[in-house]
């Protein structure tokens, strides 16, 4: 599941979009006075100004080549503060195959670079931001994992491990959706609770994905999906 496009929410847009486009250096595609996208990889990731007062927060992954990963992180330490989990500034999920880093964005999003060994994705040159290579893994905040994953699969997306009733992955390693209990801690977040806060995304071969509420998701779909509140 590749997502080509994503949409999220800020109240810190120009701040994050500083960080992105001048601190990380991705492209910007577009700009507009409550809005921003950028190019990462195969994904187009727009940020939308949130209503006043709010403050939407989000963990979503990006996938880095999976030979790259240590030129990877020495390249991201250069430019922002890696965030440490019991002293360790990288983990080794041995499960599935990847090495990941982790930071955190003006919005206050944990945002993740995961290298995942059994993509063929290696590459022979220096690394760069260019080789970014997409969005890998957004979290979708539910008040019962289980449930919420069921639909899901009906929709045709099926679980990429078993169902778990704190976190449980539907998709597979170029795009998943991270299904998470409500108020369960993001990892290396420093005890940040999961909350929900509306996400767009546009699918290959599945279509439009809207999360526009807390255990609702309807879709423009290619063929599978059909709306589900």
């Amino acid at each position: 599941m590749k997502f080509t496009e994503m949409t999220l929410w800020s109240g810190q847009l120009q701040e994050t979009e500083a960080f992105y486009t001048e601190t990380l250096g991705f492209a910007l595609i577009e700009q507009g006075l409550e809005h921003f996208t950028i190019q990462a990889g195969a994904t187009l990731i727009t940020f939308r100004l949130a209503r006043e007062n709010e403050s939407p927060y989000y963990h979503f992954a990006l996938n880095v080549p999976e030979n790259k990963f240590t030129e990877a992180k020495q390249w991201l330490a250069a430019r922002v503060s890696l965030v440490l989990e019991q002293g360790e500034d990288e983990v080794f999920f041995a499960s599935w195959n990847a090495h990941a880093v982790y930071f955190k964005d003006p919005s206050g999003n944990i945002v993740e670079w995961i290298a995942r060994h059994n993509l063929p994705s290696g590459i022979s040159h220096d690394f760069s931001i260019d080789d970014i290579m997409g969005v890998s893994e957004i979290g979708i905040v539910a008040s019962e994992v289980i449930p919420f994953v069921r639909r899901l699969n009906g929709a045709g997306m099926p679980n990429w491990r078993e169902d778990d009733p704190g976190l449980t992955p539907v998709g597979d390693e170029y795009g998943l959706l991270i299904v998470v209990r409500d108020k369960r801690e993001w990892y290396f977040s420093n005890r940040i609770p999961a909350r929900f806060y509306p996400v767009e995304l546009t699918a290959a071969g599945i279509g439009r994905l809207k999360f526009r509420a807390q255990d609702e998701f309807s879709g423009a779909p290619l063929g599978r999906v059909t709306a589900d509140s």
